[in-house]
């Protein structure tokens, strides 16, 4: 930024598909737009594992 006056801004990435179908654009995402996230696969695969919160467990304090 050459004037520091200048507001930082953001844009998001585009988009594909309309209404309840629109997702950002995979081919449009870079590291810059933080997608990268290396742990996300065994993070997922832990939670498939863990077996589902019933109703009592989340009224325990």
């Amino acid at each position: 930024m050459a004037d520091p006056r200048d507001r930082a801004t953001s844009n998001p990435p585009p988009t594909l598909g309309e209404g309840c179908v629109r997702r950002y654009d995979p081919d449009a995402l870079s590291e810059e737009n933080g997608t990268e996230f290396p742990g996300a696969e065994e993070l997922w695969r832990k939670l498939q594992e863990q077996p589902p919160e019933t109703e009592e467990k989340k009224k325990a304090p």
